[in-house]
């Protein structure tokens, strides 16, 4: 049975993917509703009640605002970090079935291996993972302000990778909506990735094995897709990546469906 991954959403208003082996079913975070992830699955015949766990990179609620009607009611596993689910507790107000990580550990769902590494972002113990299947490694870095070594290194073997192409670094510098403040922030080390930024990781982890890029948690007031793409594209095509697939990811819709 081959692997599939969809995208479910991936946006600054929620962020989420479900991955599907011929023994697992996963959800990578849950930044929707309940609903909205239900009606997600929908689209692709599938169906909350057969997950078999929720990955967290984050407690952020463009994450987790899903684990009320999910995991909360469902009693789904939810894999994290202790301060992640600290975290995720207080906030929520929800009691989990955490399945807690120590981060930089590896641990199995299945007939998926987890590995889990440090990223550089404004939470309480952020990570990024790289999901091993029989088909192909995954990886998953939607919220990081800087790509450390270590971030590199892990993410080299992947075959496919969902990165974060947050903002055009003009966009956000002139736009008249977000206060200094925030714009601070998010260009902060611990930030977001902008476009360039994206193409800067893209390169480093760029393989003869890569084969599927999407970028993720588009701004959007302050980036447009086609710029990300090309952004990304003209540096993975100087670096002779021409045989990387680049796709866009969106708030409102799924993306179609990779199977491999």
């Amino acid at each position: 049975m081959s692997v599939h991954l969809t995208i479910l959403g991936s946006g600054s208003g929620g962020n989420c993917a479900y991955l599907e082996t011929a023994e697992t079913r996963l959800l990578i975070d849950a930044g929707f509703s309940g609903r909205q992830i239900r009606q997600r699955l929908a689209t692709i015949a599938r169906a909350p009640e057969t997950l078999h766990g929720i990955l967290i990179t984050h407690e952020h609620s463009d994450h987790t605002s899903g684990l009320v009607g999910l995991a909360a009611r469902l009693d789904l596993p939810v894999y994290c970090n202790q301060l992640t689910r600290e975290a995720i507790e207080t906030q929520l107000h929800i009691q989990i079935d955490a399945r807690v990580f120590a981060t930089g550990s590896s641990f199995s769902i299945g007939d998926v291996t987890v590995d889990t590494f440090p990223v550089p972002h404004d939470a309480s113990d952020p990570v990024g993972f790289l999901v091993h299947t029989a088909a192909g490694n995954i990886g998953f870095l939607t919220d990081l302000g800087h790509a450390t070594k270590l971030v590199v290194e892990r993410l080299r073997c992947a075959n496919v990778v969902l990165l974060e192409a947050n903002h055009d670094l003009k966009m956000l510098q002139n736009d008249p909506r977000r206060p200094w403040s925030l714009k601070q922030r998010i260009l902060s080390r611990h930030g977001h990735l902008s476009n360039d930024g994206a193409a800067d990781v893209a390169e480093q982890i760029l393989s003869p094995g890569l084969r599927q890029l999407y970028l993720g948690h588009l701004s959007r007031d302050c980036n447009d897709p086609e710029l990300a793409r090309q952004v990304v594209a003209r540096r993975l095509e100087r670096a002779g990546g021409g045989h990387v697939s680049i796709f866009l990811t969106c708030q409102d819709a799924p993306c179609p469906t990779f199977s491999f």
